[in-house]
């Protein structure tokens, strides 16, 4: 059997992560019921949306303990990143103005949609409300109904 090398194992975690350890697994065990779940619906998108939207509970759990109530080190914070606790990428977005309120990276994703622009879920509502388009709008990707940072 071969040796496994150091830098493959899983590195104790650091100081404080005991702290948020409940609420972490908590959210964890929530998002495996979820995958493990049979949902029978109609779209078979819409299976997926659960998924996605434990996934970002989870991120946004660790980027407002580290961001915004500055509870965790950035010690922990780098070590949850590497052991893919989070979403680094959905986390960096945050950060940028205009996407404090991003559901998924997939809504921005130009390339995978139609017309080759961002998904309905990312227009302000404001602008759906002026165009006649009064009726309640979906994702169809994550099943947000809006994430613009001005709504």
């Amino acid at each position: 059997m071969a040796k496994i090398s150091s830098s493959r194992r899983r590195k104790q975690p650091p100081e404080g992560y005991s702290k948020i350890e409940p609420t972490l697994a908590k959210l964890l065990a929530k998002s495996r019921e979820a995958q493990t779940k049979s949902i029978k619906t109609e779209n078979k998108n819409q299976a997926l949306w659960p998924i996605i939207q434990v996934n970002h509970q989870i991120n946004r759990y660790i980027y407002s303990l580290y961001y915004e109530r500055e509870l965790i080190s950035e010690e922990l914070y780098n070590w949850l990143l590497q052991q893919k606790y989070a979403n680094k990428n959905l986390i960096a977005k945050w950060k940028k103005q205009g996407y404090e309120k991003l559901c998924c990276l997939n809504c921005i994703m130009t390339s995978e949609k139609n017309h080759g622009t961002t998904c309905i879920c990312r227009v302000p509502k404001t602008t759906l409300v002026k165009n006649d388009r009064s009726e309640r709008v979906e994702c169809i990707t994550c099943g947000c109904k809006g994430c613009a940072s001005t709504d």
